[in-house]
């Protein structure tokens, strides 16, 4: 249980590490506004849990100010001509005293009697394989809808911008125009990690996000790593593997607790476990050779 609980936490940040792939990946952009957009998608969720608001309320709301937060970065980038990681800094400073008035304290707890995702779905006794089955069916219908939407025209567009503005200007596509809609559809999955977050672990914390765009790098790169050994060309695949890697990131992070590691290091660990993942390819040729032929 103690692993299947680590998985079940994977599979709820999977959502983030969709976003962080869209905006490092697609789009070149590392965006830090992920820490504050995570943390307003949970707040909205207690928030609005707390006062009784439907759950299909809340889950719009969490969305749509996930998507705000990303709109504000990809137009601070694109039109005032800020870098990338001053824009998403700006934001994510801001969005901590607006998450503290949301919030209304330090923390909150959600009500025992309350709106839960993970009460829609019990098909067995146990909570926690409850929670797990709940998790695949939303990272399904995630994966479905990021697949068809890179395979759209307009994701088409995303990705020719992503990868050259200016030829993308050359064939008609507004590039920032397109950035700025990929970034707040970024931040709207971040804001759906904090929605299930949340609602998986009962309170929200005005500090949940610190640091949690460094757990998304992490995972992403030991997705994409794992898709380049397993040579896998397709998008959806590839994209799957993004969440996969997000699950091995926390199982690796629970092994370390299994062993009597301080939970104080953890934050240690996990920015040590994340170097390793980036540097390796680096440091063994052979590694670092498949992955750019790839």
């Amino acid at each position: 249980m103690f692993y299947l609980t680590a998985i079940t936490l994977g599979l709820a940040l999977g959502a983030l590490c969709l976003g962080i792939f869209i905006s490092l990946r697609i789009f070149n952009f590392p965006d830090i506004t992920a820490d504050g957009s995570y943390t307003l998608g949970g707040v909205i969720t207690a928030v609005g849990i707390a006062a009784g608001w439907s759950l299909a309320e809340v889950f719009l709301l969490a969305v749509l100010g996930g998507m705000l937060a990303g709109t504000a970065t990809g137009l601070i980038h694109t039109r005032m001509k800020l870098n990338s990681l001053l824009s998403g800094i700006l934001v994510m400073t801001g969005l901590y005293s607006i998450n503290l008035a949301i919030l209304g304290r330090s923390n909150i707890a959600l009500p025992v009697d309350g709106s839960n995702i993970f009460n829609w779905l019990v098909p067995f006794q146990s909570e926690v394989w409850n929670e797990f089955i709940t998790l695949l069916v939303v990272f399904l219908l995630m994966l479905t809808f990021l697949s068809w939407l890179l395979k759209t025209d307009f994701g088409l567009s995303m990705r020719a911008a992503g990868n050259n503005s200016n030829m993308a200007r050359g064939f008609g596509i507004n590039s920032d125009a397109v950035k700025v809609i990929g970034l707040a559809i970024a931040n709207g999955f971040i804001a759906i990690s904090g929605f299930l977050v949340v609602q998986l672990q009962g309170f929200a914390d005005i500090n949940m996000g610190v640091g949690i765009v460094i757990l998304g790098l992490g995972a992403v790169i030991i997705g994409e790593s794992l898709m380049n050994i397993l040579n896998v060309k397709s998008m959806t695949i590839r994209i799957a593997g993004v969440v996969l890697g997000s699950i091995v990131f926390r199982l690796i992070i629970s092994l370390v607790l299994s062993m009597g590691v301080d939970p104080k290091w953890i934050k240690l660990l996990t920015a040590l476990v994340v170097l390793i993942i980036v540097g390796l390819p680096g440091l063994i040729p052979n590694v670092n050779k498949r992955i750019k032929l790839e």
